[in-house]
């Protein structure tokens, strides 16, 4: 149960991240602030966490030294592997400044729904990386969340001319490189320490954004506005917690059961957008988030009822 609430939770973390974004925009900060100043506090708490992780390894390696215990030492990663994932943390930063910057044209809750479409090109990314098309049950799947994008999204109560092109392509690529991040991070070298992954990662994300966005505001003074809370309250809840929570929490639960889990995100985002930023979600709206929580969970639940009618078909075929 605590590996699961750990995934719920870290899926709420990254829930609330755009409402604090919107907030951020509201007093007057650019993207590559938002984004610069959330992985800047995330590549430092990341790496204070490692640190710690490595005195706590020297401790207990002292420990079983002077108790004359056999010592296991951890294996140490290769700058060639360091870069790799340090690409492979390209991604989610670019996930970040797409996100980010299509809540300047539409709304919060419109922008989360069209985030979310990395479930569906996920499984289109690994059907044509694998040439392998997808089963009966993805096409279902997808059929779902497409409807109840389309629901979400208020496309029927307000027509397409109220749909701001920009923003929804601007959602559509974080979804895409959001999509990309995941099959990367999953494929760079996986043996290793999830803590340390995930700083080099960081790493990784925090230089390209860097590049594309000097910080200038590191020494201008802007940093010690309220951007500094922005970016703290960002890097914490985004860059962060989820990372960490994650990888506690997924590898004894299952991809399958985190990412029905992981979707909290998507009623968290919206929920925050009606009550905090007062953005008008309508009961068809509702209804589509509804649909689309269910296409992320139907995979799961559907396998789950194949597995019990296979177990029922083995009791009777035991008992006859």
């Amino acid at each position: 149960m605590k590996y699961m609430l750990s995934v719920f939770l870290g899926a709420v973390s990254y829930g609330i991240l755009s409402t604090i974004v919107v907030h951020a925009y509201g007093d007057g900060y650019s993207l590559g602030e938002v984004v610069g100043t959330q992985l800047l506090t995330g590549f430092i708490l990341s790496w204070l966490l490692v640190l710690g992780l490595q005195l706590r390894s020297k401790r207990a390696a002292a420990k079983a030294i002077a108790a004359g215990e056999t010592v296991q030492t951890t294996v140490k990663l290769t700058w060639k592997q360091r870069f790799m994932l340090m690409a492979a943390g390209i991604p989610t930063a670019l996930t970040g400044l797409l996100y980010y910057q299509s809540l300047k044209f539409i709304p919060n809750s419109l922008a989360i729904i069209l985030l979310f479409q990395f479930t569906w090109m996920g499984v289109l990314i690994h059907a044509v990386s694998t040439r392998k098309r997808p089963n009966g049950i993805m096409l279902l799947t997808i059929s779902v969340l497409f409807g109840g994008t389309v629901l979400a999204a208020g496309i029927i109560e307000q027509g397409i001319s109220e749909f701001n092109v920009t923003g929804a392509v601007l959602g559509l690529l974080a979804a895409v490189s959001y999509s990309l991040f995941v099959l990367f991070s999953g494929r760079a070298v996986p043996a290793a320490h999830p803590a340390y992954r995930s700083v080099w990662m960081i790493t990784g994300g925090l230089i390209f954004v860097f590049i594309l966005f000097p910080p200038v505001y590191l020494f201008n003074g802007v940093i010690w506005s309220s951007l500094l809370l922005f970016g703290f309250l960002l890097g914490l809840f985004g860059a962060f917690i989820p990372p960490v929570l994650f990888a506690a929490g997924v590898p004894h639960i299952g991809e399958g059961m985190a990412g029905v889990l992981g979707a909290s995100e998507l009623p968290v985002a919206v929920m925050l957008s009606a009550v905090v930023l007062h953005e008008h979600v309508s009961a068809l709206q509702w209804a589509g988030v509804i649909l689309v929580l269910l296409g992320v969970a139907l995979p799961e639940l559907l396998k789950g009822s194949l597995a019990g009618s296979k177990k029922r078909q083995l009791k009777v075929t035991a008992a006859s």
